[in-house]
């Protein structure tokens, strides 16, 4: 309780109470009021409703305080939550795909108010996403996950720059570029099959079964996070090293298990 009490959470999207105005569903949300009956009855003690005042302001919403929930736009409701928490002063904030559900414009008012807050607050992130355009702009240091499992990290620049895990590439190769003449130069990654079950995955490195650089070995044994490229830079692959001559250089190397 005493940890929890100084992490905020963000969450993908936000059931509002939608009667209720928005200053109310932050007091009833976020401030120590679980029961709504308290946003109901108008019972919030003066120094919660100025601090729910300065969270809004904090957030851009100080002029859409009293307005009804169910008039809020899609970003408007996720500057709700941001504000919820940051109404606990955390030391570290949990984003949980919190621009995934917006247009990609409001993506980027959230983003940029997010990393305004930071700058403000010293805040830290741990922020959840799929999409590596929003973690390429908000990430200092990045952690790819496959089946529940981080098969590389490293910090932003040399993960985008200098991938050491073929699940990192693949997943770079198909995000698309916002440049033409970059984009017909790029070399596709596809992976083959399905992705297995998260409960039951393969054994050995979990991707071994998709991956295009695959050895038999790959099929045993624990794949540990070791030190690959530059410092600080960790990948679960054995040939985390022979990506860029295999991958790149057009050799086929595949020995597939």
């Amino acid at each position: 309780r005493a940890v929890r009490r100084r992490i905020g959470m963000v969450f993908q999207e936000y059931n509002l109470v939608e009667r209720l105005s928005v200053i109310e569903n932050l007091l009833c949300g976020r401030l120590g009021y679980v029961n709504p009956l308290s946003a109901w009855l108008r019972r919030f003690p003066p120094a919660d409703i100025a601090q729910a005042f300065d969270l809004l302001d904090a957030v851009g919403l100080g002029a859409f305080a009293k307005q009804r929930a169910d008039a809020l736009s899609g970003g408007q409701r996720q500057r709700v939550g941001i504000a919820r928490a940051l109404a606990c002063e955390p030391e570290l904030i949990v984003c949980d795909e919190p621009v995934s559900a917006l247009d990609v414009s409001i993506q980027a008012q959230v983003i940029n108010l997010l990393q305004d807050l930071q700058d403000r607050l010293g805040l830290t992130y741990l922020f959840i996403a799929h999409g590596l355009g929003v973690i390429r702009q908000i990430s200092t240091r990045v952690a790819v996950m496959y089946l529940g499992r981080i098969v590389e990290m490293a910090d932003k620049a040399d993960l985008y720059d200098a991938p050491r895990h073929p699940y990192t590439r693949a997943l770079l190769s198909a995000s698309p570029v916002p440049d033409p003449l970059v984009e017909r130069r790029r070399k596709r990654i596809i992976l083959r099959g399905d992705v297995p079950s998260a409960m039951s995955p393969p054994p050995g490195c979990h991707f071994h079964t998709r991956c295009p650089v695959a050895l038999p070995d790959c099929a045993t044994g624990d794949a540990k996070l070791l030190p690959a490229g530059a410092a600080g830079q960790v990948s679960a692959c054995r040939r985390a090293m022979e990506l860029d001559r295999i991958l790149d250089g057009g050799t086929d190397a595949t020995n597939r298990s």
